[in-house]
């Protein structure tokens, strides 16, 4: 699916819509340039996940837990990380058995990990505050591959393409 937003807050709305689809141990893996929207989707999964708290890019803690909602989300960020072994070092599987969403910014560093992931890319747009979203792959925490046609996170998100 790919969906066309034109402010951060209807980038959070598209996260909020997704998050409302997700099961226990679903795993998002994000690609996108530096500023392009990944936490600000990431704000929008926790509102869906029923989270109040502020929602921040973990960047120099690895990761940010929120608990509170429907289910916990683990916010990582693997800029400053070399590898996946760095990943399991920090207890990747252990947040994976916990049940709920991981939001990993930056999964091109840690590819090897992220299988069975939802795919989500967010690149800049034609307008500075425009984005293009992309979603594929699975949204179940076994890793198993659910066609996004078949549950569409929203059928009115803002800016979503036919």
């Amino acid at each position: 699916m790919e969906y066309h937003t034109h402010s951060e807050g209807e980038t959070e709305a598209v996260g909020e819509a997704l998050a409302r689809t997700l099961e226990p141990g679903a795993v998002i893996a994000f690609t996108g340039d530096l500023g392009a929207g990944k936490t600000a989707f990431t704000r929008g999964l926790a509102r869906g996940l029923g989270l109040t708290g502020r929602v921040t890019s973990p960047t120099f803690t690895i990761v940010n837990e929120y608990e509170g909602g429907r289910l916990p989300l683990f916010h990582f960020d693997m800029y400053r990380l070399e590898s996946s072994d760095e990943l399991f070092d920090i207890g990747w599987e252990d947040y994976l058995r916990r049940g709920g969403v991981c939001a990993v910014e930056w999964s091109e560093k840690v590819s090897d990990a992220m299988t069975g992931a939802l795919r989500v890319d967010i690149r800049r747009g034609e307008g500075d505050s425009e984005r293009v979203i992309i979603i594929q792959g699975s949204r179940q925490g076994d890793g198993s591959s659910l066609p996004l046609g078949q549950q569409e996170p929203s059928p009115c998100l803002p800016g979503k393409e036919a």
